[in-house]
């Protein structure tokens, strides 16, 4: 089961995985100003695709247990 998901809002996926700030960053996604956002708004904005954010996302997320 995935740790984060597209639901849940950038600033808590750092705030539980401070890793994933580096795969934000890669994918162009607002992670400061846009942090109160969930992350596939934050994703469809930056034009980044969802699906494989949320594949490195969770990848860093589980490396970290």
């Amino acid at each position: 089961m995935p740790q984060i998901t597209e639901a849940m809002t950038i600033n808590e996926a750092i705030k539980l995985h401070p890793g994933t700030m580096k795969i934000f960053n890669k994918y162009k996604v607002d992670s400061c100003c846009g942090g109160a956002q969930s992350i596939a708004a934050a994703a469809a904005v930056a034009g980044a695709d969802t699906r494989l954010l949320l594949e490195e996302l969770n990848t860093v997320a589980e490396s970290k247990k």
